[in-house]
């Protein structure tokens, strides 16, 4: 980790700490929270890291982004952070400027479609929109009749948001758009697919996932050290050990899978790798949330089911985080066409060169 990456990560945890702590969210039903940990994130630039600032942003480095990104996740930060973060980096690829507060992306899945009229208006629905709710602007990829894409910046009041929360109780809406014509729109890059964000999707949510499965582990450690039974603390049952060795292998894994995943998008690894790389992590990172999601509730016990302790908000938000931008299932099918259509002696060559 290089300096710069450690003043971004330093900052970006400070203010977690200071204006996003587990206990005083849980506590606050009223969303006091929520502007003073907005505007904060934006004074920081952290919103739209990806973005040049030519176009409006603060210019991080792609490294730099995923480190935030991973104590997002440690945080379980029920802010659009990422999504803000996925939806300046969409825009980056298309040269448009991206606009303050809060964004969203669209789709963010493999099945919905958003179709690009010859007026130049968007049509079309798409499911399982992270945030659309509490977003201003809507990042979209768009197709026209042709198969041609295009990226579109979208006023989000324009839209048809009907709401929906995800397990973690955020919401993950249905956006209808009915002709609806964007704030600005151009040509996507050669190259630049529904595949390309969603694949981008998998490694933010991956990094978010195994985050939270590292702060699973330490309240659970911490609560077993704490918790006497039989006039004795649990972790000193070995049931106990063994289920916090599960956990911590399950984080273990999860952390080097999107790490990997993460240092590849960083370098500019080649296609098939990136594609190896981003898919894998889905797939490892939405496994472990949930076996590591299992065992924690169970080494807390009846409390930790509790709406007043806080780990729910890490256990549910990781399992949530397994559906956007392309279940495990998804992905598990996707990698193994690509195995196949490369042919057997391909195979051992990419995963050596990882």
């Amino acid at each position: 980790m290089g300096e710069a990456e450690n003043i971004v990560v330093e900052t970006a945890e400070r203010i977690f700490a200071d204006l996003a702590d587990a206990q005083t969210i849980n506590r606050d039903k009223k969303d006091g929270w929520k502007a003073p940990l907005w505007q904060a994130l934006s004074e920081a630039g952290l919103p739209l890291s990806w973005v040049a600032e030519e176009y409006g942003g603060s210019g991080a480095s792609m490294a730099d982004g995923f480190a935030v990104l991973g104590a997002a996740g440690r945080s379980a930060l029920p802010v659009p952070l990422a999504e803000t973060m996925l939806a300046g980096w969409m825009l980056s690829q298309a040269k448009i400027a991206s606009p303050e507060g809060e964004m969203t992306v669209a789709p963010a899945g493999p099945k919905d479609r958003i179709t690009l009229n010859g007026d130049n208006t968007l049509s079309g629905r798409a499911r399982g929109i992270p945030f659309a709710r509490e977003a201003r602007h809507i990042a979209v990829l768009a197709h026209d009749g042709s198969g041609k894409a295009s990226v579109a910046l979208l006023d989000a009041t324009k839209c048809r948001v009907e709401s929906s929360l995800n397990l973690g109780g955020d919401n993950s809406d249905t956006v209808t758009f009915d002709r609806v014509a964007p704030v600005a729109i151009k040509p996507a890059p050669e190259g630049f697919s529904l595949t390309s964000l969603l694949l981008m999707g998998a490694v933010v949510r991956s990094l978010q996932i195994a985050g939270s499965l590292e702060s699973m582990l330490d309240i659970s450690v911490r609560y077993s050290n704490e918790r006497v039974a039989f006039e004795k603390k649990i972790s000193k049952f070995q049931a106990v050990q063994h289920n916090l060795a599960k956990l911590a292998g399950e984080s273990a894994a999860a952390l080097a899978a999107a790490t990997s995943a993460a240092d590849a998008f960083a370098g500019g690894a080649p296609a098939d790798a990136a594609f190896l790389e981003a898919a894998s992590a889905k797939i490892r990172c939405s496994e472990a949330a949930e076996k590591a999601a299992a065992i924690a509730h169970q080494v807390h016990g009846a409390i930790g089911f509790t709406i007043e302790h806080i780990l729910h908000r890490y256990t549910l938000r990781a399992l949530a985080w397994r559906d956007d931008f392309g279940s495990e299932s998804y992905w598990a099918v996707e990698l193994g066409k690509r195995v196949a259509a490369n042919g057997a002696d391909e195979l051992w060559p990419l995963v050596a060169s990882r």
